[in-house]
């Protein structure tokens, strides 16, 4: 990627190009700054730091006018214009290698309190698996880790840096989702950081294979698989019924974990556990030496890929001792003393007054066994066959009266994430009836959980921005099961005959507890479950804090109605709202794109508005172009993308938008950006499974293969991939001059070695070429081919290529450019273009241009390809006052990003990508916001409004005019760049 050397080559580069825009950004600038600053005496200024001992809450939240900046001398604008060394991937060099703390905490073998909680995640969008928490004085367990387990907590109090241990009951998307934005997360919490233990089967190992594409290593090395490694075909032993035994993970005196697994169809083999941490040096050799494979024995069976692997898990508390009997003590003739102490400890002692020794049974009551937990994934009826030949379970299973035989244990609580298709049958709730009294929960299989949304908080900030413009905020925050769809719930139902009735049975909902210690409150716990709140009590809320909100709302539906009858000039109306008339508000000169534009054209859904990490109020990078009925594109897919398309569609309206995914192009392989895209790719393959269909695209840089190519031998993704530097306009230019110079025309049958296309650009330089190293050949997987192992060679770009434009026509669209940008190596910017049209006259009209520029500092690739844009969609990660921060991480301010958008002659720009320092509205200056909106999630703008879009900011900073910063949990704020 061409990188740009030195701040005065981005005033050389750009100044020509901006000067007939923008008189005022000139080189002039340098000797003589303006009061009212550009984009350049902006990137020169502010060179002192915010005091590092000041809180976030005394941040600025009001300021409507600029400092004055501070004239920097010509060779300090070298080194501030952006950070080479970063942009370069160099400067990691700079800093100490860390070395996680993996805490251990000093038991409490008294254990107080414990308890297992539903944290309910993928409850109310029912996209992932829910994940439980197993707690105990000084130790907490948690079961799965799907997308958005991090916001959960965040939102519920729940203290990341608590965690003990994750076990994974599967290792795939839905379970864990979640898991490499938690480990980044804890590996930037406080000075040091800090690791976790991490289980799941030896399918983990493909897992963190996969991870190491851009997580560090440290991070991992407290990762442990267990049981028989799968090969590509594994058999079936021919005694089936016999199953391996419980795997003892952890037994010390608070609790005892075992796994057993679930292998459908799978051979038997000796289960081996390595017990020691996985060091960072040699991490994938230490990998290969976890698990072992299959007995050479087995026989041929059916093929068990990766991923198929389930795990029961354990949990057994110890047994509570009876109660110590002083009395009987003292009638078998002992002081009170130390020696009552040692009989509770379970040690027998000496008689002070008689000649015989004092057994604790002899004064102790009788003990009580200690509560038992299973937690329950049986994905499929192949597994649950499997499951009812598991003769280790035997001892757990209650007799026909409903007892626990003789030798036999009884099972407390049982919490099943099995899906409701399988605990649905017949079979699995006749093997549910073997455990007698055991309390059984359903982990979320009922739809009226999405009623009450799992992320209360941002389900408020949604429904007060859906009352203020529901034309921008259509989704109404809280859904009811009328608004989702209009089918039956999706509830415990067989249609293989009636249901059992079992009397113990409850779904679960958001933090129900089941109590475990103290002994006397065993049971469910529901008073940590959240209320339910309708839209009227948030909007009477929200009225009681800003009564002028009302009026508000009013006006700007007069914006629309102006709109339709005026089209394009919208008088400001008298009012109670205290807004300042300007002059930009009367402009009406549209692009002509936007001649007689229709509805169904173009929305532009921000799913995702914050960076580095999820939090309670935005969503990491993501960014969907809905083109209605030609389908859609995502731009970027951080964590939890589903379960923001899920609450902006509703769960079946989201089903209906990934069916129709034209393809997904992702900016850069930073962890807030990608990591939600393998459980889109999961839901879309199953959705499709049966209607025939081609691979998805998926346009990233080269370092997301890796990721994906590793992942894939986990689940098939069902996707093709392209590497980003494919599809700028050099390495285009280059591919359809070559392939016109040697055919005649662009078509895919046209006879060309690629390989020749390396040597010269399309202006005869060389080195900007494509660079056909997509699909390395002979590698063990490639993304293009559904099945492992298929032959590739270095020509395989070219057919990809005709695929994306061939992909890009049908969705209406005339191109897909990526261009570098500067923030860490690949990194890039996307532009694309909407094919031009025809209107009812016969007049031709230009196709809309939308930008996006992923994170980036202000450089020339992106003033240049936003030439003309109707819509820049930039990142603004920080507030005007710290560019110096800004330029140690390589990501703009609120001011930078205007200046781009108004030097390029963009029509709009939509600011987002927010630091999580702003938890509801950024810091910005509105004065110089006359084409600009922030982004808030799931806020939707269909170009048909885009005149409308600046004048609706004064009415959002209204809204949030009581909101300050500083209410996010303290795990955010600690590890806000454990992810830059």
């Amino acid at each position: 990627m061409p990188q740009v050397t030195a701040l005065r080559l981005l005033f050389l580069s750009s100044f020509p190009l901006l000067s007939p825009l923008k008189p005022s950004l000139s080189l002039s600038v340098l000797s003589n700054p303006r009061p009212r600053r550009s984009l350049f005496t902006v990137l020169a200024s502010k060179r002192h730091r915010r005091d590092p001992t000041q809180s976030p809450n005394l941040a600025r939240r009001n300021s409507s006018t600029l400092r004055e900046s501070k004239e920097v001398p010509m060779d300090e604008t070298e080194r501030v214009g952006f950070n080479k060394r970063r942009a370069e991937g160099k400067d990691k060099s700079d800093r100490p290698r860390k070395s996680l703390q993996l805490k251990v905490r000093e038991l409490n073998p008294a254990n107080t309190i414990a308890y297992a909680q539903i944290l309910g995640t993928g409850m109310d969008t029912q996209d992932t698996s829910p994940s439980v928490l197993l707690f105990f004085d000084r130790q907490r367990f948690i079961f799965n880790a799907g997308e958005g387990l991090q916001r959960f907590c965040t939102e519920h109090k729940i203290k990341l840096s608590k965690i003990d241990h994750i076990f994974l009951s599967r290792v795939c998307s839905e379970t864990a989702g979640g898991l490499p934005g938690l480990l980044l997360t804890l590996a930037g919490m406080g000075e040091e950081g800090m690791s976790v233990n991490v289980w799941g089967p030896s399918d983990l190992k493909y897992l963190v294979d996969a991870m190491r594409s851009f997580i560090p290593n440290a991070a991992m090395v407290n990762t442990r698989s267990f049981g028989p490694e799968l090969s590509s075909v594994v058999a079936a032993m021919p005694d089936s019924s016999k199953s391996l035994d419980p795997i003892v993970l952890i037994n010390d005196e608070v609790v005892k974990i075992s796994a057993i697994l679930l292998q459908p169809n799978c051979g038997e083999g000796r289960q081996l556990l390595n017990e020691e941490p996985i060091s960072e040096k040699g991490l994938e050799e230490t990998m290969d030496h976890i698990t072992k494979p299959l007995s050479p024995d087995s026989r041929t069976g059916s093929a068990i890929k990766p991923g198929d692997m389930s795990v029961i898990y354990v949990c057994e508390l110890p047994e509570i001792k009876g109660k110590f009997d002083p009395a009987k003590a003292i009638a078998l003739g002992l002081k009170p003393g130390p020696k009552y102490r040692e009989l509770q400890l379970g040690n027998s002692v000496k008689s002070d007054h008689q000649n015989i020794m004092v057994h604790p049974s002899d004064v102790m009551g009788a003990s009580v066994p200690g509560p038992i937990v299973f937690l329950v994934d049986c994905p499929t009826e192949s597994h649950l066959e499997k499951l009812l030949s598991i003769q280790s379970l035997s001892s757990y299973y209650a007799d026909h009266s409903g007892n626990p035989p003789d030798g036999s244990k009884t099972v407390t609580c049982i919490i099943h994430l099995s899906p409701a298709s399988v605990i649905s049958s017949c079979n699995y709730q006749k093997w549910m009836k073997r455990f007698g009294s055991a309390q059984h929960i359903l982990a979320g299989h009922e739809k009226k959980n999405v009623e009450i949304p799992i992320l209360k908080s941002s389900a408020r900030i949604a429904a007060r921005l859906n009352y203020l413009c529901p034309q921008f905020f259509p989704a109404p925050g809280f859904w009811s099961l009328q608004q989702l769809n209009s089918s039956a719930p999706d509830s415990i139902a067989s249609s293989e005959g009636p249901v059992l009735e079992l009397q113990e049975t409850i779904s679960a909902e958001n933090l129900l507890k089941f109590t475990l210690r103290p002994f006397a409150h065993l049971g469910l716990d529901r008073s940590g479950i959240p209320s339910s709140m309708s839209p009227s009590e948030v909007i009477n809320e929200l009225l009681a804090e800003v009564p002028e909100i009302a009026d508000a709302a009013q006006h700007v539906s007069q914006l629309w109605h102006a709109l339709r009858e005026t089209e394009g000039t919208y008088p400001m109306q008298d009012n109670q709202v205290m807004m300042v008339e300007e002059p930009w508000l009367n402009e009406n000169t549209l692009p002509s794109c936007l001649e007689n534009i229709k509805r169904d054209d173009l929305e532009i859904i921000l799913l995702g508005t914050g960076s580095s990490q999820p939090s309670k109020y935005r969503n990491v990078s993501s960014i969907y172009i809905n083109l209605f009925s030609k389908g859609g594109v995502l731009l970027d897919c951080g964590e939890g993308s589903l379960g923001q398309l899920k609450r902006r569609f509703g769960v079946e309206g989201a089903d209906y938008v990934v069916r129709g995914l034209r393809c997904i192009w992702i900016s850069h392989i930073h962890a807030d950006h990608h990591t939600g895209l393998a459980r889109i790719l999961a839901l879309r393959r199953d959705l499709l499974k049966e209607v025939p269909h081609e691979p998805l695209l998926v346009i990233g840089p080269r370092q997301l293969k890796k990721y994906l190519d590793a992942y894939q031998r986990l689940e098939d993704l069902d996707m093709q991939f392209l590497d980003c530097k494919h599809t700028t306009e050099a390495s285009l230019d280059a591919l359809e001059s070559t392939t016109r110079s040697r055919t005649g025309h662009f078509s895919p049958g046209s006879p060309i070695n690629v390989e020749d296309m390396n040597d010269k650009n399309s202006d005869g330089s060389t080195g900007q070429g494509i660079d056909c190293t997509l699909f390395a050949r002979g590698s063990r997987m490639q993304s293009y081919w559904k099945r492992p192992g298929s032959p590739v060679d270095n020509g395989m770009a070219l057919p990809i290529l005709m695929r994306l434009k061939k992909v890009l026509s049908e969705a209406g669209l005339e191109a897909l450019i990526s261009f570098p940008v500067v923030h860490c190596p690949h990194a890039f910017g996307v532009v694309l273009k909407a094919a031009e049209r025809t209107n009812s006259v016969g007049k031709a009209i230009p196709g809309w241009k939308i930008v996006y520029s992923g994170d980036t500092r202000p450089c020339p690739e992106l003033i240049e390809a936003s030439r003309g844009a109707t819509v820049l969609i930039h990142e603004a990660t920080f507030e005007d006052g710290m560019v110096e921060e800004a330029i140690a991480r390589n990501h703009s301010t609120t001011m930078e990003a205007v200046e781009v958008g108004n030097s390029a002659g963009a029509y709009r720009i939509i600011l987002t990508h927010f630091s999580q320092r702003y938890p509801k509205i950024p810091v910005f200056d509105e004065t110089h916001m006359h084409k600009t909106c922030i982004a808030f999630d799931m806020m939707s703008v269909n170009v048909a409004d885009l005149p409308v879009l600046p004048k609706v900011l004064p009415y959002l900073k209204l809204l949030f005019k009581n909101q300050m910063i500083g209410d996010e949990s303290n795990d955010v704020l600690d590890a806000v760049s454990a992810a830059s």
